[in-house]
């Protein structure tokens, strides 16, 4: 359940259908009905979801099979509450915001590394 706090650390889907006891098939739909779920795309087409995208999963999954919210009142609920969130107040929240950003970057580039480690570097 606590699988997801390495900083930066990106998950494959069927991880975080583990970690957020979420089916694979309904991870998909999600990502196609809520725009605020977009995990990334590795050059193997894979996805790699990040600690945000597990936090806007389990919101979601409240929302919708605890709350009973439709999938519209849910994407519009979690639109506003996004938002709300988003925007960095203070310096404080700002340098935070860009700890995040960095240590997504890095692990993006880590990701890259790996797959050239893998499949060997091209000439």
């Amino acid at each position: 359940m606590g699988k997801e706090k390495e900083p930066g650390k990106l998950y494959a889907i069927s991880e975080v259908s583990e970690i957020a006891g979420v089916k694979v098939h309904l991870l998909r739909q999600w990502e196609a009905n809520f725009p605020q779920l977009r995990p990334r795309r590795l050059p193997s087409g894979k996805r790699a979801y990040t600690d945000h995208d597990i936090k806007i999963v389990r919101r979601i999954k409240t929302m919708l099979q605890h709350d009973g919210m439709t999938s519209k009142g849910a994407r519009v609920k979690l639109a506003q509450e996004l938002r709300e969130v988003s925007t960095p107040k203070d310096l404080h929240e700002m340098l935070d915001l860009a700890d995040r950003i960095a240590d997504e970057a890095r692990a993006i580039i880590h990701l890259f590394d790996e797959e050239e480690e893998e499949y060997g570097e091209e000439e």
